[in-house]
């Protein structure tokens, strides 16, 4: 046998060491282990599910202003962690090019539980939601492939998409199922409310008798859409239209909402029933940020709602003759909002800026 020549055993240890190497820097993400939750229901199952890597990726995109057209917003700059990730107390947002958002910005938690996403439903996935805002003119607005291509010449980022995706390429896709990750993992679970149902507290007399208000049918008649007696999420995730203003046709709707998203006129007016968690940080209220105060709020369902085209069912016994709300009921039933306040939520250093 004639002996291998030495630059062959050069090559081979060459070829070696490269195989070696590779296996060593093998991407294997981990996966991210949701906490305990009680009275809340199955997640909706997801492709994208959430690893350590990932999430901490999204994390980093998702408060870095390398997304946006100037580099100096970021998904951040509208959804406050100190305000359960909504941009209280602006009614609307203001983006890159001094542009204000047409909506009140939604705060982000609990997403994992959702089928659409915005006021409208026109997203079917976080993904999908979280590449509007990226080109949108009125917020970020940054074409995808710019977008793309800052990411890949970042020494920073791309040790850290190898990890959590691998050889996937670095793309708007591989980017947007990042910063879904991590808002995925942003679940408010912790609030007084949620300790009560744990057992680990106990409401006071005024914030009970709130809570039976809240879901008494002749009185606040509030749980219909907003669930905090069947499940812990605040909402039946659905759209409806509660009566904001007193429109009698489709054509005098300037926001048509889902129904400018489905073209269909049975959705003209209708708008997602938002969570009631957090709800005492994230004023102002409704898709236009009408009001201001959880006050006024209450005000308006005793006796403003208002006879209009595709009004909700449940809600016209506000119409018709009103909550007729005494002002202690009132009272009661906001101290009751005030338990669904998740502090700690809004504390939780992994949901933090990593760049402060």
């Amino acid at each position: 046998m004639k002996p291998i020549p030495n630059i062959c055993l050069f090559v081979i240890l060459i070829i070696g060491s490269i195989v070696l190497l590779g296996a060593m820097m093998e991407s294997n993400p981990k996966p991210y282990v949701y906490p305990a939750l009680v009275h809340f229901p199955e997640m909706i199952p997801t492709e994208n599910i959430p690893t350590i890597e990932g999430v901490e990726l999204g994390r980093y995109l998702f408060y870095d202003p390398i997304l946006s057209k100037d580099s100096t917003f970021s998904c951040g700059s509208c959804h406050k962690q100190e305000k359960a990730f909504s941009d209280s107390p602006n009614v609307f947002s203001l983006g890159v090019n001094n542009t204000m958002t047409k909506r009140n910005s939604m705060p982000l938690f609990n997403l994992q539980w959702n089928t659409s996403f915005f006021w409208d439903g026109k997203a079917n996935s976080i993904e999908e939601q979280v590449s509007h805002p990226v080109k949108s003119h009125d917020e970020m607005d940054l074409d995808w492939i710019q977008a793309a291509q800052r990411i890949q010449k970042s020494s920073f980022y791309v040790p850290m998409f190898y990890s959590a995706f691998g050889n996937q390429a670095i793309d708007s896709i591989s980017i947007s199922k990042a910063i879904a990750q991590f808002e995925r993992t942003l679940i408010s679970h912790n609030s007084k409310y949620d300790q009560v149902l744990r057992g680990e507290a106990y409401f006071t007399a005024r914030e009970y008798e709130g809570f039976v208000l809240m879901n008494d049918q002749s009185k606040g008649n509030c749980l219909h859409c907003h669930t905090t007696d069947a499940n812990a999420l605040g909402t039946t995730t659905k759209f409806s239209n509660n009566g904001l203003d007193e429109f009698t046709s489709p054509i005098e709707f300037k926001d048509r909402g889902k129904g400018g998203v489905t073209n269909r006129d049975s959705d003209i007016g209708l708008f997602r029933i938002p969570s009631l968690r957090n709800v005492g940080v994230t004023s102002p209220y409704m898709h236009d940020g009408r009001f201001e105060s959880l006050e006024e709020v209450i005000d308006f369902y005793t006796h403003g709602v208002n006879n209009s085209y595709n009004l909700d069912s449940k809600i016209e016994q506000s119409h018709q003759k009103g909550l007729n709300l005494t002002r202690e009921e009132k009272e009661s039933i906001i101290l009751f909002l005030h338990t669904l306040t998740d502090s700690i939520f809004m504390k939780n250093p992994n949901f933090a800026n990593p760049f402060l």
